[in-house]
């Protein structure tokens, strides 16, 4: 197998591997019953569902990094580069802001779901609002930074990457820190006294925020774990991503045990951090950024060694349909939790909704509820990835 093809199968993997964990995140068929590592912390500290998202964002960094060196002498080249960055952008929050709609939709249809059925309720951050953003952010600094090569090539600046991280999560953590936020003071980092609760409330306000940002169900809206200032540390899990892939373009045959080391090493730093500044990936504080980051890399790295065996690559295939369209899995799987969740099935006088349904469908024959709940989740995964199939098998892959 080629060092290329690895690398885009690696990468396939891990982003399959994103998308999976989001739908088992997303889609339990009872939110009571859902097992530890499957819900995000409440605040401080994390989960393996805090890590879904980060792996994610560090594949569109590993991605990005992979096309480089790439010719960016001529107006052209980089017109054709600034265009494809700009769309990209623009395609992810429109796109985003679509499937934000959907929420509203769902709860005009009668879901449980917090917030408004209206588009006074709209929520204006959101995860693929943040890919774009972190996309276009690692895409700008990629290109104004490139150093070309006798070759006549544009080749990623290492030391700017690595510089442009330490000034983002230097700058984040001071940020937090030293700048009071009225009523609460400087150096809150709890729900209600956070800097980027707080710049989200002021920019976009309550009713166009994340309608679980809050202290308990029912409170007042703090924070938007998707909202503007925590966008920069989560760029820097891009960034990481791009560090990756020049390692591994570097030295092919031992850039999985690199990444790994590498990635072991960005999570002992980001636990050393935390007395200091605490994980958290609520506000993405900076200390989640190097340990998700960390995480990534380690789970690249395995995913790297996986593709050199035959039968590891059939048997991962289900993740490579995934991540071969990873935004369509994406929508369609966003697309389904809104379905999921709305009182579509029953009477008039009792309405479930189709979760509720296979939840209890599923516990006749297996008792545990959270054995039901996982497998309501797993049974989502299952439909998408299907749906999915006869794409992989010809090949098609659909890009923003």
């Amino acid at each position: 197998m080629t060092p290329i093809r690895e690398r885009l199968q690696a990468l396939d993997l891990l982003r399959g591997a994103a998308v999976a964990g989001m739908i088992l995140v997303t889609t339990p068929g009872d939110w009571a019953f859902t097992y530890s590592q499957l819900r995000h912390a409440d605040w401080n500290g994390w989960t393996a569902a805090d890590i879904v998202f980060p792996a994610f964002l560090f594949s569109v960094g590993f991605a990005l990094g992979l096309s480089f060196p790439r010719p960016f002498g001529e107006a052209d080249e980089r017109g054709q580069y600034w265009w494809r960055v700009v769309r990209r952008v623009v395609a992810l929050i429109v796109l985003g802001l679509a499937l934000e709609a959907t929420n509203n939709l769902a709860i005009a249809l009668g879901a449980w779901f917090p917030g408004k059925p209206g588009l006074d309720g709209l929520r204006i951050p959101g995860i693929l609002q943040r890919i774009g953003l972190c996309y276009g952010f690692s895409a700008v600094l990629l290109a104004v930074t490139a150093r070309r090569r006798p070759d006549g090539l544009f080749h990623v600046n290492l030391r700017a990457i690595a510089t442009a991280i330490v000034v983002v999560l230097i700058g984040y953590w001071a940020l937090l820190s030293f700048i009071p936020v009225p009523g609460y003071g400087a150096g809150r980092l709890d729900i209600a006294g956070n800097l980027p609760g707080y710049v989200d409330r002021m920019i976009f306000g309550v009713s166009h925020m994340w309608q679980y940002g809050n202290v308990a169900w029912g409170q007042p809206v703090f924070y938007d774990p998707e909202g503007i200032l925590s966008t920069f540390p989560a760029a820097t899990n891009c960034l990481f991503g791009v560090l990756a892939a020049s390692f591994w373009r570097r030295s092919s045959d031992r850039a999985p045990l690199v990444v790994a080391l590498s990635g072991a090493a960005l999570i002992v730093l980001g636990l050393l951090v935390d007395p200091l500044f605490v994980i958290n990936k609520r506000i993405w504080t900076s200390s989640f950024a190097l340990l998700s980051s960390g995480v990534a890399a380690i789970a690249l790295a395995a995913f790297g060694m996986a593709v050199r065996s035959a039968t590891a690559v059939r048997l991962l295939t289900p993740l490579r349909v995934l991540g071969g369209n990873a935004i369509l899995a994406f929508v369609i799987a966003t697309l389904f939790g809104r379905l999921y969740g709305a009182p579509l099935l029953g009477t008039v006088d009792n309405r479930t909704s189709p979760a509720a349904w296979l939840d209890h469908a599923i516990q006749r024959f297996v008792g545990d509820p959270y054995i039901a709940s996982l497998s309501c989740a797993i049974v989502v995964l299952t439909m998408v990835t299907l749906l999915l199939w006869p794409l992989h098998r010809r090949a098609i892959h659909f890009r923003l």
